[in-house]
């Protein structure tokens, strides 16, 4: 696939799509935004795990707002804008796919990830950042609200506290202490941040797919659900991954003590 500003590869069934605008701390424009829709659909159809980066020194600065190609129009007359329309239209799909994925996908973070570029990072199934890597909650610094899911992520993770602290004042969060929250899985060396990500998509793209796909929706259903709605949910896939082959492989691999080697089928 050709695209402008990101690029996507696909290595030991491991899909690899990286935000290509270093020179702009990968900004979101529109070019950028279409093809990270089209990207993700790609992968998720011929890729078994996927690994979302950032070219450079930075993951992503968030929307771009570059006057000669800003992520949405600004019209001077206040009355006719309406921000929430690029939300709306652009990037919830996107969030939506990425909650959606029938593969699992990790995010290998960077340097900076501010604002929208911060929700992305962080919606990751697996965060793996490197030691400079920084979250920021930048929206108040220029008069807007988190988006992105931000506000719905960060409070059932961290806490109405924390989040409030980093959405009200804007300040860096560290990868250390979002480490230390629980915020993401591990921190790891700066030229080690591609080989980590790789090894441990490799590993998730090596699993039965079609369970890993069940423990997504499973888990992301539990997010918002009761109790006995998330027994119901858990029985409902339970069912499906029981019909899988590779469930039959699990289990005989586990009999003859070996390893499973799974197809994703």
């Amino acid at each position: 696939m050709n695209f402008q500003e990101i690029t996507v590869e696909i290595r030991d069934s491991v899909g690899i799509l990286t935000l290509n605008a270093p020179s702009t701390l990968n900004a979101l424009t529109p070019v950028m935004v279409k093809e990270i829709d089209e990207a993700i659909d790609y992968l998720a159809k011929n890729a078994r795990a996927m690994i979302l980066c950032g070219a450079g020194r930075g993951f992503c600065s968030g929307a771009s707002l570059n006057p000669s190609n800003p992520l949405t129009p600004l019209p001077a007359d206040r009355s006719q804008r309406d921000i929430g329309l690029i939300l709306e239209k652009y990037l919830n799909p996107i969030m939506l796919k990425l909650k959606n994925l029938p593969i699992p996908w990790i995010s290998a973070v960077r340097g900076s990830a501010a604002g929208f570029g911060a929700s992305l990072a962080l919606a990751g199934d697996m965060i793996v950042a490197s030691e400079n890597a920084t979250f920021i909650q930048i929206f108040s610094k220029i008069g807007l609200v988190p988006d992105g899911g931000a506000t719905h992520l960060l409070s059932r993770t961290i806490g109405r506290a924390r989040t409030m602290e980093l959405m009200l004042t804007g300040d860096r969060l560290s990868a250390e202490k979002a480490l230390e929250w629980a915020l993401i899985n591990r921190v790891v060396a700066d030229e080690s941040l591609e080989e980590e990500a790789f090894n441990t998509a490799l590993a998730l793209a090596r699993g039965p797919t079609v369970a890993l796909s069940l423990i997504r929706k499973a888990v992301w259903a539990a997010v918002d659900s009761t109790w006995e709605a998330s027994l119901e949910t858990e029985r409902e896939l339970q069912k499906i991954a029981g019909q899988t082959a590779d469930f039959d492989e699990g289990v005989t691999a586990f009999v003859e003590k070996r390893a499973a080697n799974f197809t994703g089928q």
